[in-house]
Order: C-alpha cells, then sequence, then structure tokens
C-alpha cells in the first residue's frame, strides 16, 4: 500500500509518501514540503499549497492519503490555514478517487513511537529508524506527514476493512429494503 501523509500547514505543509504493509518493512517513496511566503496574498498561498499537493498526487500515484486532524489552538489565525490547507489535501485526494483518512497528532506520534506524547525529536528519530532514512528529514513537518504515512499503513488496513463491514451491512439493508418495496408495489403484503 502505498500512502501519501500529509501535516497541513499555510506556510510549510508536509508530504511524505510512504510504502508497505502492516508486519512488512516499510520504505519512503518521497519526502517534501509545500511551502508558501507569510507575505503573499492568501488566496495565491492556497493556490500554491493545491499545485503542489495535486502534482505530487498524480506523480507518486498512492494508494490513500493522510492528513493530520486539525485540532483546536489558541491562535484562531493559526487553525484556520492549518484547516484550509487540510481540505485542500482532501478535496485533491477525492477529486481523484483516493480513499482519505483523518488521524491526530497523537494517534500519528503512538504508531511511531509508541507514546501518543511524544516529542517532535522523537518523531523524527523514529520515523528515521523506521525508514532506515540516512539523515533525518527536515523539517519537521516533512517528518510529521512521514509519521501520518506510516499511521496509516499500520492502522488504516484495519480502519478500511471496519469501513467496508459498514458498507456491506449498509448494502445489504438497501436490497433488502428494495426487495420488500418491489414485493409490496407487486400488491404482495409487507410486513
Amino acid at each position: 500500500m502505498r500512502v501519501m501523509g500529509v501535516d497541513p500547514g499555510l506556510t510549510r505543509c508536509g508530504v511524505g509518501v510512504v510504502e508497505g504493509a502492516p508486519g512488512k518493512r516499510l520504505h519512503m517513496v518521497h519526502v517534501s514540503v509545500v511551502r508558501t511566503d507569510a507575505d503573499e496574498d492568501h488566496a495565491l498561498r492556497l493556490l500554491a499549497i493545491q499545485t503542489g499537493i495535486e502534482a505530487l498526487m498524480d506523480e507518486l500515484r498512492p494508494d490513500a492519503v493522510a492528513v493530520e486532524r486539525v485540532f483546536a489552538q489558541h491562535n484562531v489565525r493559526t487553525v484556520m490555514g492549518t484547516a484550509q490547507a487540510a481540505g485542500i489535501a482532501m478535496l485533491a485526494a477525492a477529486r481523484r478517487g483516493l480513499p482519505v483518512a483523518l488521524h491526530t497528532p497523537s494517534e500519528a506520534k503512538a504508531a511511531v513511537t509508541g507514546n501518543g506524547r511524544a516529542d517532535k525529536a522523537q518523531v523524527t528519530r523514529m520515523v528515521t529508524r523506521l525508514l532506515s532514512l540516512e539523515t533525518a528529514p527536515r523539517p519537521a513537518d516533512a517528518a510529521d506527514a512521514l509519521a501520518l504515512a506510516i499511521c496509516h499503513v499500520w492502522r488504516g488496513g484495519a480502519q478500511q476493512r471496519l469501513v467496508r463491514a459498514r458498507l456491506s451491512r449498509i448494502e445489504e439493508a438497501a436490497r433488502a429494503e428494495r426487495a420488500r418495496l418491489a414485493a409490496r408495489s407487486r400488491g404482495g403484503s409487507v410486513q
């Protein structure tokens, strides 16, 4: 499975792509940061993030996209930019028919370090070790994006099976309801 992790941000949007499967060795395919200038027009910054993420999706062809779930911060301006960047990544994935998963920072930290409260240095060290990298990914946004991708590779399979099971139950209920309505329209008794 090839997963693109996106650590959203308006100034620095980390993008990391990892290939692997639960219980198998992971391989880093790509890591980078889409950057925008804080002095640039806000709409143009969002366009730059969209262009960068879409170009990477088209080039690297992930099977799924894992985006950091935006959580409340004290700085509303920061959280708004982060949420907008996250939305761009989700929309770009949806346009390509790719499944999108949201993982909290704590989930990604716990997946790679075993501790949901790990600091950025611990996350970077473990990402470097898990992917057998010679040098640590920099800046931290890049390492965080890889951590999100790793988290999804390891946890996403189980989540996707649960979603498929729910969809299967929903589809079965829909078939039963269509059959009930068809019997009713043919004049049969429906209970």
